[in-house]
């Protein structure tokens, strides 16, 4: 991997670090708040690298509220389970109420 690449890798998990707790963003919104709006898919790869670094992965979903990292987590279900501990509810691999529990980087930092 390329150092910038990880350079990014960490702007990233900063960002995530500071999603509260029982809220959750998406990747375009991270990407954005970094000034690489068009970089989704790397905050992504950044979310897939993360575990074992205490990044609350579980809190990065989709633009639509999907689960769609959720096969990079141990078990069916963990990313859906950590979400519901945090009282996130979500039904058929998709956050309800998105809009309440969405957090916004550019809005709150």
């Amino acid at each position: 991997m390329k150092p910038e690449t990880l350079g990014f890798f960490e702007k990233v998990y900063d960002v995530v670090k500071l999603i509260p707790y029982g809220r959750v963003t998406s990747y375009g919104a991270i990407a954005k708040y970094l000034g690489a709006t068009r970089s989704a898919r790397i905050v992504g790869y950044a979310m897939n690298n993360s575990h074992g670094n205490d990044v609350p992965a579980h809190r990065v979903v989709n633009r639509n509220g999907l689960l769609t990292g959720k096969h990079h987590f141990e078990g069916t279900n963990l990313m859906q389970q950590l979400l519901e501990n945090e009282g996130v509810t979500v039904y058929d691999n998709q956050v309800q109420d998105f809009d309440t529990v969405f957090w916004d980087p550019s809005k709150e930092l």
